[in-house]
């Protein structure tokens, strides 16, 4: 019998570590040192808590997993921790992109000192 890692706790933890080694290595955003993130993650972390753990509820489930590829461990409320680590990763990516792409900047302060308006 040959033992098999399960697919999904392994490809949540590499896609996560993926997301910090493309912060730090490659983007350097510098979201890591922002408050505003983690309050990002904070939020979605407890939207995400009551909405996976009612879907994914032991007794009764909306989602099945197959167990087979989970590493059996689930908190709190029947969670796999692997979905912590998919939604970190995917928020992640998400704002890391974002922010290469320009994100939203605030208006300079010289321009609106020359008169440049800052109407729409």
């Amino acid at each position: 019998m040959t033992a098999t890692v399960p697919i999904y706790p392994v490809g949540s933890a590499l896609a996560a570590l993926c997301v910090i080694a493309v912060e730090l290595g490659w983007l350097r955003t510098g979201v890591f040192r922002q408050p505003a993130y983690w309050l990002s993650l904070v939020i979605v972390f407890a939207f995400m808590v009551p909405v996976d753990g009612w879907m994914s509820k032991v007794p009764d489930p909306i989602v099945v997993y197959d167990p087979g590829v989970l590493s059996g461990v689930r908190f709190p409320i029947d969670i796999p921790v692997e979905e912590f680590a998919y939604a970190f990763a995917m928020v992640t990516l998400a704002i890391l992109l974002w922010e290469r792409a320009g994100g939203r900047r605030p208006a300079r302060a010289d321009a609106v000192g020359r008169g440049v308006s800052r109407s729409c």
